[in-house]
């Protein structure tokens, strides 16, 4: 028998149809590419979205076709994430920041009909226009008229004034919630990216999950600053649950120095914020150096890669701010665990408490995880045994676009995350290494996180990656590539001496290369493929 309950779809046209109802005059507040703030509330984004629905039928796109995107966070952008979904079409947000020979992949491969660029990319476009050419059929510039560059090889729409031309009514369409929305492709640093197809329910059942006190924790009451981009995994989801809970919402545009980060978080009163630790290192610098404060902010979410201890003490300690160590993954929409203390947890000193703070969290409710061995059986929640970690849930990727095989999903429905990790008895994730980043000495493992954070919590240092090189003996011995503090005088001696007392002795790294910056993928990732590559013939000294 089937419960009495309606059965409407879950459709991501009914967030903005609910904010703009419910929360009309909340603002969205976007820092302008060009400079200079713009304001309006979700009513008026919502008429924004109708309009750019019925362009979009006049640009031919339809049902099921594929439009992308190269731009910011912005209000245009919004715009775009509605309007592209709400008619059943699919939002693909491209990176900009991938080499090209990969953005020409993209677009071919997700078949894009129709691209939003900022009026920046246009150069970069037309350096791979000959080999897109056969797939897009149309340019939208995300501009006024006045300001619409020219290109050498496309023929270019000014978006406001496509935009401006058409009619504020447009009725959402109603389709199965399992169709596709969006789709984001990895930023993988091996091979060509693989395309994660997202659904309207995976999106609307993040959201719920998202927005949750354990999770997020956003509400109406809220001023939200999603600061990782629009184009990295649907910016953690935020403007999606920011919709739904009608929350205000600050974007940033491309300006994400510690600056204007800094002067948008005061002038718009953030209270919640999103976005990977390099942002925050360049934000706790500028606030070390201004004397300035970050107030009223107190939820910020950090994710992408392991949180330093000394970053989760300063922004506690001096400004305040709580910070939520999270991790997910492109292919989980993106989030997996957010890191909430229990009620047990309530009175833990400082010391044990950082220490709870640096783990990856717990999973929300709609994800379930595992970690397994090298036999594939399952290991123990202890917080000890450590094996690849594998996840499966509402809003995890059951395949990859176009790809009819994967060595990452199981026979079993479980999707293998490329992550060592730990799981304790009450579900606290601790990630100690990538798969392929795994230092392996005599035939134990080393985590190269645990290494790295212990490096940067140094007061010298800026940012460090601890990789393999070959040892005769012990098959691989840890190296650790840091970057000292401007102006700051670092031996490697007193670098290899802080190391003492807070990891096994055999764990500290053998030598120390000090460089001026260290490379990052796409995604603001440490990209050790290429350090791996530049040290690969690098020789450790034998006393």
């Amino acid at each position: 028998m089937l419960g009495l309950i309606m059965d409407r779809p879950m459709l991501i046209s009914s967030l903005i149809d609910f904010a703009a109802e419910y929360h009309g005059g909340t603002e969205i507040v976007t820092h302008n590419v060009e400079g200079g703030l713009h304001r309006y509330g979700y009513a008026d984004a919502q008429a924004e979205a109708k309009r750019l629905a019925n362009a979009l039928g006049e640009l031919g796109v339809g049902f099921g076709d594929t439009v992308g995107t190269l731009a910011w966070n912005t209000r245009r952008h919004f715009e775009i994430y509605y309007a592209v979904s709400g008619i059943g079409a699919i939002c693909h947000t491209i990176n900009p920041r991938l080499y090209v020979e990969q953005l020409a992949y993209i677009v071919n491969h997700a078949s894009d009909r129709v691209l939003f660029v900022e009026a920046g990319f246009v150069p970069l476009l037309d350096s791979f226009a000959a080999e897109i050419a056969d797939t897009v059929r149309a340019i939208v510039v995300l501009c006024d008229e006045a300001n619409l560059p020219e290109s050498e090889h496309f023929d270019l729409i000014s978006y406001d004034a496509l935009v401006a031309a058409h009619d504020p009514v447009f009725d959402w369409p109603s389709f199965d919630e399992r169709t596709a929305s969006s789709l984001c492709y990895t930023s993988g640093t091996t091979g060509n990216p693989k395309g994660v197809l997202y659904s309207h329910r995976g999106n609307i059942l993040h959201s719920y999950a998202s927005i949750g006190p354990d999770c997020m924790n956003i509400s109406a009451r809220d001023t939200v600053m999603p600061v990782v981009p629009m184009f990295h995994a649907n910016a953690w989801g935020i403007p999606y649950a920011a919709t739904m809970a009608g929350a205000k919402l600050a974007l940033p545009g491309p300006h994400l120095d510690g600056e204007n980060v800094q002067a948008l978080i005061t002038g718009e009163g953030v209270t919640m914020t999103a976005a990977v630790p390099t942002i925050w290192l360049m934000l706790l610098d500028y606030l070390k150096r201004s004397g300035k404060n970050i107030r009223p902010l107190t939820n910020v979410v950090i994710g992408g890669s392991a949180v330093p201890r000394s970053m989760i003490e300063t922004f506690k300690r001096d400004y305040g701010a709580t910070v939520r160590h999270a991790w997910g993954m492109t292919e989980m929409s993106p989030l997996g665990t957010v890191n909430t203390p229990l009620a047990k947890h309530e009175n833990l000193d400082d010391g044990a408490w950082l220490d709870l703070a640096e783990k990856q969290g717990r999973p929300i409710f709609g994800v379930d995880m595992r970690i397994v061995g090298e036999d594939g059986g399952e290991l123990a929640r202890d917080g000890v045994a450590f094996g690849d970690l594998q996840v499966r849930g509402y809003w995890v990727a059951n395949a990859y676009h176009r790809q009819d095989e994967s060595d990452a999903h199981t026979g079993d429905g479980w999707f293998s995350t490329g992550d060592v990790a730990t799981l304790d008895g009450d579900g606290y994730m601790r990630i100690t290494d990538r798969t392929k980043d795994v230092i392996k000495s005599g035939g134990e493992w080393i985590s190269s996180i645990d290494l790295e954070n212990i490096a940067v919590d140094h007061p010298k240092v800026v940012e460090a990656a601890a990789i393999s090189v070959a040892h005769p003996h012990w098959d691989e011995r840890p190296l650790l590539i840091a970057v000292r503090e401007e102006g700051a005088e670092l031996e490697k001696s007193e670098l290899l001496d802080w190391y003492e007392g807070k990891i096994a002795r055999w764990w500290k790294p053998d030598d120390v290369v000090f460089v001026d910056e260290l490379p990052h993928t796409a995604t603001g990732k440490l990209l050790k493929t290429k350090l791996r590559d530049d040290f690969k013939d690098y020789i450790l000294p034998t006393a």
